[in-house]
């Protein structure tokens, strides 16, 4: 019997104490580690879901114009000359950034205005070309009445609520702008915002429309901002690309890393009260050992073992508790996190991987903190004097 097997003696003698005080501390050490996971994964995976609810960055081409006004008449602001930017090449430029990997989407609009064709002579509409691919990417919210064009036929197009609802348009019908003719695929349902008046179709379709192939009006980009502050994007981008000019939208940037933090910092604050209270638990079960134990302590007392001795043998106690805690806690730690990220819905976006690291860190972390709650009790413990253990014999 000696410092180093006395403590796993008791812990066999105590089964059943043993493997309740360590579940519990494990069920502690499992949900620390599980929402430690979900802490480290949502900031990516939270902001790779926002980016469907619209851009942060708009990259529009510089454009000079001129305010106009004579005898009191105003004709307004006036384009001294028309920019576009050149797709093949803005991509190009983009890809290049060192930042390229914190944009999710890009997506091109081309606008042009044309005429319905009615039997009562015409209605003057605006004609907006995306990438379907991408304006779907970015605007996760919309829904339709009908279904939302894939980008497979370029002659289908989704009309806006309000517009719809002007010229009573409904879903599969022709419509006419001059010798052009497209199919309603859908109605896109009320937005609130100037969604409601336009006419989406590819842009493929608007640029041959148009006569501006290979061009865009603007470019509409959601970045992932979790990573970097977005003012680093927009310079990257603004080097990239020096005949535009290259907004935050700060209100939609700074709401999402909000909504990033809040969560992060939620579940960070949950984990520091968990382990708290798993500590707590330890320092109330251990003073309750010292309290059941205090005959075998005088009779180690009164066989030689000093203070010191019975003070490490209850911290040893505790130390193998937390191990064992840390070590099945992890485990558990990362299942509990798959499961909290399938509940948010986030599974697809985190990317969830073993980190031998972690898993050693966690054990020495969990079995340190459990020693040093064993502490108070294993000092408490070494006071005990020979006599005690006497005059209980």
């Amino acid at each position: 019997m000696n410092l180093l097997t006395l403590p796993l003696r008791y812990a066999r003698a105590k089964c059943v104490r043993t493997i309740l005080l360590v579940a519990v501390f494990a069920l502690g050490v499992a949900s620390m580690t599980g929402l430690r996971q979900v802490s480290s994964l949502v900031g990516d995976s939270f902001e790779k879901k926002l980016v469907s609810y619209g851009a942060n960055i708009l990259i529009t081409p510089k454009r000079e114009t001129l305010k106009v006004s004579y005898g009191g008449y105003t004709l307004g602001d006036v384009t001294l000359e028309e920019h576009w930017i050149a797709l093949e090449s803005a991509h190009a430029a983009i890809d290049a950034i060192p930042l390229r990997a914190n944009l999710a989407v890009i997506a091109p609009k081309l606008l042009a205005t044309t005429r319905i064709v009615t039997p009562g002579g015409g209605q003057a509409v605006a004609l907006v070309g995306v990438d379907w691919k991408e304006e779907l990417a970015l605007k996760g919210y919309w829904e339709a009445q009908g279904t939302l064009p894939t980008g497979e036929n370029p002659g289908d197009v989704l009309v806006g609520a309000g517009l719809a609802q002007k010229m009573g348009i409904t879903p599969g019908q022709k419509l006419h702008f001059g010798s052009h003719e497209v199919t309603v695929r859908g109605v896109l349902g009320p937005t609130g915002g100037d969604d409601d008046t336009v006419i989406f179709a590819s842009l493929a379709f608007v640029q041959a429309f148009s006569g501006k192939t290979v061009q865009a009006a603007f470019l509409e980009v959601a970045a992932l901002c979790a990573g970097c502050p977005i003012e680093d994007l927009v310079a990257q981008l603004q080097t990239a690309l020096p005949e535009t000019e290259v907004r935050a939208l700060r209100q939609v940037a700074e709401s999402r890393m909000y909504a990033v933090h809040f969560a992060q910092n939620l579940a960070f604050s949950v984990s520091v009260v968990i382990l708290v209270t798993a500590c707590a638990m330890m320092i109330m079960s251990m003073l309750s050992s010292v309290t059941e134990r205090r005959r075998e302590i005088g009779i180690m007392r009164a066989v030689g073992f000093s203070r010191s001795s019975v003070f490490v043998v209850f911290v040893a106690e505790a130390l193998v508790i937390g191990v064992c805690a840390g070590l099945a806690g992890h485990l558990a730690g990362y299942v509990l996190a798959d499961y909290v990220l399938a509940q948010l819905h986030l599974t697809d976006a985190a990317v969830h991987t073993f980190d031998v690291l972690s898993f050693f860190s966690t054990i020495a972390i969990v079995g340190v903190a459990a020693a040093l709650s064993a502490a108070f009790p294993a000092w408490k413990a070494s006071l005990v004097e020979p006599a005690e253990s006497l005059v209980a014999l």
